[in-house]
């Protein structure tokens, strides 16, 4: 299966199944996209009458890159068969082990988000904190059931984590002890409104966070629009002083400033570059899912504006690295050398086995997104996974399961999709949410095309020395 598209003046050929790609010229384009449906002498009529006015087309030239295409073929970079469907199957039946835990060490806020999956931090239920007893036994449950895995990942969420500053400080510590034991390293994620940041906490999560995740929607009024404390007031200009101070001090360390984008803000390009633009040079903007019929959701009419935005994204990130000013974008972050090993593609997060999530009460459900769902409740941090049908739905679901995504030519990139946006729109994890399907794959075009761009620059400084 190939995938074939032009933008910024490129030429783009994506082989699926070998993950090659090729930049050509418009004649092998064209031939690239008649070769499995004409018999060579067809390919040649038909380009001879495409480029009659251009004196260099030659049947000459025609086959000799038809010759080229075979050659490409050959060697399996172009028109690859999939290998992978059986191994599909060996990734449902493989046993798997928890290399990943969610701890919402808070159920509660200090904003009110109008967007908030988890209702304002609730998650349609009862305000709580995590107490260290739930958190310490987490972790426990993490060390006991990670098998083969070294390398083990807490990611500290809510509501906002930082209500729960106490336990967290006493998680990481616990945790911290443990490793020498177990001959485990734990790499620990946080993700803060920043209504709380303060220089205790600033230095504590530089010294033990792997990454830190900062929520900021963009200009001021998009922000202050949806994201507004529990007094009605917006959070724009108390947060963004702090998390400016808060990077500073970060210095080389990771990070990502992640805003939401609505229906309000379909231009939300011009909110990227306002984060960019007041020093922030790793982001991340995700496409608001929730009710359809709320005022800021985004619909298939703004599908077209979507798509020229991230194109505008990707031409701008290129324009600033040329110009010495590069920032990071989390979607356009695409290994085309090495990537994710072939199991990872076709299985995706590893919700509800590899990654799971913990409430305040030591419940486990499958991820952040189902908590608060009782039908998703996978068991306890004490009883352990009670609900194992449950888990192995979640085991199953993947790009091959999935009929829509037989035929995708991205699946191996985007590995079926988000469990839980499949269960929201479909009512199925082995559903397609389209819309977010549609996003997805222009991401990946923009993607590849700023990969195309950077690599052409390298080879002209190259020549150039």
């Amino acid at each position: 299966m190939i995938h074939q598209y032009k933008l910024n003046g490129f030429n783009i050929v994506l082989d699926t199944y070998s993950g090659s790609v090729h930049v050509v010229d418009d004649l092998a384009y064209d031939i690239i996209e008649l070769y499995e449906s004409a018999s060579a002498e067809e390919i040649v009529t038909a380009m001879l009458k495409k480029y009659e006015a251009d004196p260099e087309i030659s049947p000459e030239e025609i086959h000799n890159t038809i010759t080229a295409v075979e050659e490409l073929k050959v060697s399996g970079q172009l028109f690859t068969e999939d290998e992978y469907k059986n191994l599909a199957i060996d990734v449902k039946n493989r046993k798997t082990y928890v290399k990943a835990l969610c701890l919402n060490v808070a159920h509660t806020c200090n904003l009110t988000c109008d967007y908030c999956f988890a209702s304002q931090g609730k998650y349609n239920g009862e305000r709580a904190i995590m107490s260290f007893e739930v958190g310490k036994k987490a972790v426990d449950y993490l060390l006991e059931n990670s098998g083969h895995h070294r390398n083990l990942d807490i990611d500290f969420f809510g509501g906002e984590p930082l209500m729960a500053w106490k336990v967290v400080k006493q998680i990481v510590a616990y945790a911290r002890s443990k490793e020498k034991e177990y001959k485990k390293q734990f790499r620990f994620t946080f993700t803060t409104n920043g209504m709380l940041l303060n220089d205790e906490v600033t230095e504590f999560l530089n010294q033990e966070m792997y990454n830190v995740v900062l929520s900021l929607d963009g200009r001021k009024e998009i922000h202050d629009r949806l994201r507004k404390t529990v007094t009605g007031k917006g959070s724009y200009d108390y947060i963004v002083p702090r998390f400016q101070e808060f990077v500073e001090k970060r210095g080389d360390k990771e990070y990502y400033v992640r805003g939401t984008y609505t229906h309000n803000n379909i231009d939300f390009t011009n909110d990227i570059f306002h984060i960019a633009d007041l020093g922030f040079d790793k982001l991340s903007m995700e496409p608001v899912i929730g009710d359809p019929n709320e005022p800021y959701a985004l619909t298939e009419a703004d599908l077209p504006e979507l798509y020229n935005q991230y194109e505008v994204l990707a031409k701008e990130m290129i324009k600033r690295g040329e110009e010495g000013r590069p920032f990071t974008f989390y979607h356009y972050m695409l290994d085309l050398s090495e990537g994710p090993c072939i199991q990872k593609r076709i299985s995706g997060c590893g919700s509800g086995t590899e990654y799971l999530a913990v409430t305040p009460t030591g419940d486990i459900f499958p991820c952040h997104q189902f908590v608060g769902d009782e039908d998703f409740k996978l068991g306890t941090i004490w009883d352990g996974i009670i609900k194992p049908v449950i888990q192995s739905k979640f085991k199953e679901s993947n790009c091959y399961s999935k009929p829509e995504c037989q035929d995708c030519w991205a699946k191996l990139y985007c590995s079926g999709g988000c469990p839980a946006n499949a269960l929201h729109a479909t009512g199925s994890l082995n559903g397609t949410y389209g819309f977010s399907c549609e996003l997805f794959k222009k991401r990946i075009e923009c993607s590849m095309m700023v990969k195309v761009a950077e690599t052409f620059k390298e080879m002209e400084t190259v020549e150039a020395e």
